[in-house]
């Protein structure tokens, strides 16, 4: 799959380090260097019979939610290291692989979204515990984290949505990229409606849905600002369609916003690093109080 296609459908579908030892799976407190930081341990954890590679940074004790970063679809947890690393030096971060992804085992077949939700809720179980959890996902992530956080009230207290899939993309891109469409705009329409149907990494069905309300939990949602200019004729009605998703996800709290960030594409925490920072930090301090 060349460079545009991979990009603009990672956008669509889902789009696109030794450290402490792992003691009965389960990943332990970092030691803390001479200044007092906590350094990243990786490890894996077991969960449903699957084996689930995590990571986890900063300062066990520090107060506060854990922050759990979710990466996109075709992505590992290394994509959220630089991320992670910079969240750490306030608030305990932990990052992981779902199944298919990374390090972490394959799923056995098809899975639907509460599939992915009960190896999340595992995920939690071990790294958690009973603090509570901001979730902040980047495109499949995103979407994954607005799934779960509805459900699950009583431990989801934020939500960071980075250019997250939006709620109705098979929907959209049909209607934004049209049958008598060829070329390029054809092959990211094919492509992109295969893997909602499975035909990702995780095998994970990525179905239309009705936004739920999470609550009233801090809600930052953050949007490209331009994704789609290789397919220049569908170009402006796929922006329409991303936007008009986007402002869908607000319906997940009363004290959502929605930002576009500038100056970049699809992967927000790479182009603008620093607006990812505020955002999560922003919610996190919210979920404090």
């Amino acid at each position: 799959m060349n460079r545009v296609i991979r990009a603009t459908a990672v956008a669509a579908l889902c789009t696109s380090l030794a450290g402490a030892a792992l003691v009965a799976g389960t990943v332990s407190a970092p030691a803390a260097d001479r200044s007092g930081a906590a350094r990243t341990q990786t490890g894996k954890i077991r969960i449903d019979g699957y084996s689930v590679n995590v990571s986890c940074s900063g300062d066990a004790r520090a107060k506060g939610p854990l922050v759990l970063l979710m990466a996109g679809g075709g992505d590992g947890l290394d994509t959220m290291a630089g991320l992670q690393k910079t969240l750490s030096e306030k608030s305990r971060v932990c990052s992981y692989d779902r199944l298919g992804e990374g390090a972490s085992d394959q799923p056995a077949g098809l899975q639907t979204v509460n599939d992915s939700g009960r190896i999340l809720t595992g995920v939690l179980d071990r790294l958690a515990g009973h603090r509570p959890v901001v979730l902040a996902g980047h495109s499949l992530g995103g979407y994954l984290a607005a799934r779960y956080a509805p459900a699950h009230r009583d431990r989801i207290k934020g939500l960071v949505l980075l250019d997250a899939t939006i709620p109705a993309l098979t929907a959209g891109l049909n209607k934004a990229i049209p049958q008598s469409a060829t070329g390029l705009a054809a092959e990211l329409r094919d492509q992109t409606l295969a893997a909602n149907q499975g035909q990702n990494p995780e095998q994970l069905v990525i179905a239309d849905t009705e936004v739920r309300s999470a609550g009233r939990i801090p809600v930052r949602i953050l949007k490209h600002e331009s994704q789609y200019a290789e397919v220049p004729e569908y170009g402006p009605a796929l922006e329409e369609m991303w936007t008009a998703g986007q402002r869908q996800w607000r319906a997940l709290s009363p004290r959502a916003t929605l930002r576009t960030a500038p100056g970049t594409g699809h992967y927000i925490h790479v182009d603008r690093p620093d607006l990812a920072v505020g955002a999560i930090r922003n919610v996190t301090a919210q979920a404090s109080r």
